[in-house]
């Protein structure tokens, strides 16, 4: 079987895009300046000055009520940190990272000879856990095609700050 050279033009763009991952908008819309989340409240807000964009429900660490201290505690960090990396080859579907641990999380940790974790991220949900709650090991999960537009919104070193 032969393929004829226009055949494979025109399909090559599909499967260069297939072997890529998950497809990401585009945004041209106002530069996210902040990101808020308010755990208790399960509120994720992207800021523009002080207006919100864009607010999502979201799903927390497996042991949501106060700040993550060490690996494994499956606490959401609070605080201010920066969104530090992409990952468009997540288990979950598409993930930003957030610069947790910071220097003084590894140095309380560090202070009780304990590891203070670290990769933690917003990202998508995997459908074993749809529906669950509170389900992570200390990230931040909202759907997948909420974390597309995150991932498309919001550029590395945009500010976070997590609240109680």
């Amino acid at each position: 079987m032969t393929i004829d050279r226009r055949k494979f033009i025109l399909a090559a763009p599909a499967l260069i895009a297939a072997c890529a991952g998950p497809q990401t908008l585009g945004y041209d819309g106002p530069k996210v300046t902040s990101i808020m989340a308010f755990k208790s409240q399960r509120k994720l807000y992207l800021l523009h000055g002080n207006k919100a964009l864009k607010t999502y429900p979201f799903q927390l660490g497996f042991a949501p009520v106060g700040h993550k201290q060490f690996e494994g505690d499956g606490k959401t960090p609070e605080g201010t940190y920066i969104i530090d990396r992409r990952n468009p080859q997540s288990e979950y579907h598409l993930s930003v990272g957030i610069s947790y641990p910071n220097a003084r999380d590894r140095a309380f940790a560090a202070a009780h000879g304990r590891s203070p974790g670290g990769e933690i991220f917003i990202h998508g949900t995997p459908d074993v856990v749809a529906g669950r709650k509170d389900w992570t090991a200390g990230c931040i999960a909202v759907t997948n095609p909420e974390v597309e537009e995150i991932y498309a919104m919001v550029g590395d070193y945009t500010p976070i700050f997590v609240k109680a």
